[in-house]
């Protein structure tokens, strides 16, 4: 996928060229990669991150959600040795990032796409950010063709739009072909291809045994995307579990019956809890599709439709931090 196999590694000694090694197997990608404990970072009086303790392991992606304010950035500043916290610490790959030797070739990261010299070319960036770590020019070459901007890769990037931006900064994230992928807010100002490119790439990178750790606020491109979710509100933990899980907590079952106020009493004491829909449907939470259906056949009650139905990520995120929101319009 990077013009450089999985199973290989930039050496970076010796005269202009570099040769490769082999990774040894499974060893970059073991234990936990990214470890946070009992981190807290105040501004003054204000709590950005609050008391998050939190493991971000390899072979998936981690999905980091939150409203804006929740401290999700402060919290990728911290991992990276971008922010200091008050409290508590941040490590990857076992030590402060600040301790890594030629750390883009361990940690690729996109905390902000404009972070980058306005009267420099595309490329001109990108070999200075090679060059400080030790890596070849053709490295550079290799990602500019994987994210797209052959075309614009000697045009100063002052005049890039937010789109091209965002691809200049992961092909800078993927220059040293990474074990472990911190982004922030990867997709924004891409449209649906480059979307879908992301979504993509990150999969890829997580198959192949590396750590994804990406926040968004595009919950449907999120639910495809993420294995892991870390949802923070207020700087606070909220949840720390897989997609299916979060999904699995806010699902119910449609059922119809032409029993139902019968079904319905039979649900209730089963211990369900039952709303009926405006076309005589019930609506049972607390109990899977599995439970109601054996509930009915026990009580010999005849139905007619019988569906498990799952709420979007968004749906589910917006219940989970529905009081943690800092910033709330008015409805016009």
């Amino acid at each position: 996928m990077f013009g450089v196999a999985a199973s290989e590694r930039w050496d970076g000694r010796g005269g202009g060229g570099a040769r490769l090694l082999l990774r040894s197997s499974g060893a970059a990608h073991a234990g936990r990669v990214i470890e946070i404990v009992g981190l807290t970072k105040k501004y003054g009086s204000r709590v950005a991150v609050d008391d998050l303790t939190v493991t971000i392991e390899p072979g998936r992606v981690t999905g980091f959600l939150g409203p804006n304010g929740s401290g999700k950035t402060t919290t990728m500043r911290c991992i990276l040795g971008l922010t200091r916290p008050t409290e508590g610490r941040a490590t990857v790959l076992g030590r402060p990032y600040r301790h890594l030797s030629r750390p883009m070739r361990r940690v690729g990261a996109l905390i902000d796409p404009r972070a980058r010299h306005p009267g420099r070319t595309a490329y001109a960036h990108l070999l200075a950010m090679a060059q400080s770590n030790g890596l070849p020019r053709r490295r550079v070459d290799e990602v500019v063709e994987l994210v797209g901007i052959e075309s614009v890769a000697h045009e100063r990037v002052r005049g890039f739009s937010l789109g091209m931006g965002q691809r200049l900064g992961i092909a800078g994230a993927l220059l040293g072909d990474p074990d472990v992928l911190v982004l922030d807010e990867p997709v924004n100002g891409l449209g649906p291809e480059g979307i879908r490119w992301v979504r993509e790439l990150l999969r890829d990178l997580a198959d192949e045994g590396r750590t994804v750790l990406v926040s968004s606020h595009l919950m449907s491109e999120m639910e495809e995307t993420a294995d892991h979710l870390v949802v923070l509100g207020a700087g606070r933990l909220l949840a720390d579990l897989p997609m299916d899980d979060l999904l699995g907590q806010h699902s119910a079952v449609r059922v119809r019956s032409p029993m139902a106020s019968l079904l319905a009493r039979a649900l209730e004491r089963a211990g369900a809890r039952i709303d009926v829909l405006a076309d005589g449907a019930l609506w049972v939470e607390g109990m899977d599709v599995v439970e109601v259906g054996d509930v009915a056949f026990l009580s010999g009650l005849r139905v007619h439709e019988l569906t498990q139905v799952n709420e979007s990520l968004e749906e589910a995120y917006l219940a989970l931090t529905e009081d943690e929101v800092e910033f709330r319009a008015v409805p016009a």
